[in-house]
């Protein structure tokens, strides 16, 4: 599926529950749910917290700092907006907040990546109604 402005990789698809993480990466503000009741955050969202099942959680800015926790080199082709960048980077990062998410490295290549590695949330505006939260090293 190719985007308005070019952009023709797979875009995530906002619904009720999802609407507001991307309504404010948007806005360049990096949001999770964190519970009312216990305090605890967490990805991906969910009508629930995870931890005490209270329903009453309220969208909180992040800090935006994470971890690397692993990656991958993705060499195989599942979708060809990423033929020209092939080998491309997965990685698996840690909030500092705690919640583990998936997300794309900008800068780096994965030999340059480490476990442990510190991050900062960036973010890409790849259409006029989606923008991608991704990390980039600090150091």
């Amino acid at each position: 599926m190719t985007a308005e402005n070019g952009y023709n990789r797979p875009l995530p698809t906002p619904g009720k529950l999802t609407a507001p993480y991307w309504e404010a990466a948007k806005n360049h503000e990096f949001k999770l749910q964190k519970c009312d009741e216990c305090g605890h955050i967490w990805f991906p969202p969910a009508v629930c917290c995870p931890q005490c099942l209270s329903e009453s959680f309220t969208w909180t800015a992040m800090s935006g700092r994470a971890q690397i926790w692993s990656w991958i080199d993705m060499w195989q082709m599942y979708y060809r907006g990423f033929a020209d960048e092939r080998p491309y980077t997965v990685a698996y990062v840690e909030l500092e907040e705690g919640p583990r998410l998936m997300s794309s490295i900008v800068g780096l290549v994965g030999s340059e990546l480490r476990v442990g590695m510190p991050l900062e949330v960036v973010f890409d505006d790849v259409t006029d109604e989606i923008t991608l939260p991704k990390f980039r090293s600090t150091e």
